[in-house]
């Protein structure tokens, strides 16, 4: 296995430019914040960032604790890798990550300097120590269950590159998440059950067959919950039907107004009324 290292301090836009510099070098795997990336898909691991504090954030993006380095361990062997990047602040931690997960000597080190200005490394700073936003480099859908309940935000990016033999130039976009770490206070919001019941009984009072709503039941989970209703169907609607259409609609009106993980649904005809 070929393995590459790509470092520069914290918050000076590692992440935001990991994707670059990995299709540089044509590598589709990349190890950062603890997470095992393939191209754009989480593979294995949590983030780093999930922890409760930073030390123990450190800890875990170098692989310290067993749990982490044993299961990051089995996913390398299992995906077969030829070449990988690893994301660090220094030399030395790119190195204990290698080590640690038995990777092998880093045949080549790429800095943050060597592929972004100073103009955009100070911006990145400012991003990250007067904000507290983070990224990390896949889609929101890949890392969302992971940080339920805390600030997220997808980030759009556009790379601008030259076709090979041609003067004709194209742009390739990549999805990242702009996310606060658990640790982190600005981060994390609080929503009430009531909140919750608000929500769904006004989004499913407007579906055409549904009478009233009778009672919403949260169960919450350390990263989601489910949510049961008690509904009242106007006599005529179909109810397998209706049910299915309360079911979307909570779905979209809760991921959309909270983003909050819902785990289930569970739908009660309570009456049936003319």
């Amino acid at each position: 296995m070929q393995v590459y290292a790509f470092v520069g301090k914290t918050g000076t836009g590692k992440s935001y430019n990991a994707l670059r510099v990995a299709k540089s070098l044509d590598i589709k795997y990349i190890i950062d914040d603890a997470i095992l990336i393939k191209e754009t898909k989480v593979i294995a691991g949590k983030s780093a960032k999930t922890e409760v504090s930073k030390i123990a954030s450190v800890k875990a993006a170098i692989f310290l604790f067993d749990n982490r380095r044993e299961e990051m361990i089995q996913a390398i062997k299992k995906e077969k890798i030829d070449k990988i990047l690893i994301l660090g602040t220094s030399d030395d931690m790119v190195k204990k990550i290698a080590e640690n997960l038995k990777l092998g000597e880093i045949k080549k080190t790429i800095y943050i300097e060597d592929v972004a200005t100073p103009e955009k490394i100070e911006e990145a700073r400012r991003s990250r120590f007067e904000e507290g936003k983070h990224v990390v480099p896949v889609p929101t859908f890949e890392i969302k269950k992971q940080f339920s309940g805390y600030f997220m935000d997808p980030l759009r990016m556009f790379d601008i590159y030259r076709r090979e033999s041609s003067n004709l130039y194209e742009a390739e976009s990549s999805e990242k998440t702009v996310i606060r770490p658990t640790y982190s206070y600005l981060g994390k919001f609080i929503i009430s059950d009531n909140v919750i019941k608000e929500i769904v009984g006004y989004s499913v009072s407007k579906i055409e067959g549904i009478a009233r709503v009778e009672k919403v039941f949260t169960e919450k989970y350390i990263d989601g919950m489910r949510i049961e209703i008690d509904i009242g169907i106007v006599y005529g609607y179909n109810i397998p039907s209706v049910s299915e259409e309360v079911k979307k609609v909570i779905a979209k009106e809760i991921d959309k107004m909270t983003g909050i993980n819902l785990f289930g649904i569970d739908i009660n005809i309570k009456s049936i009324i003319k």
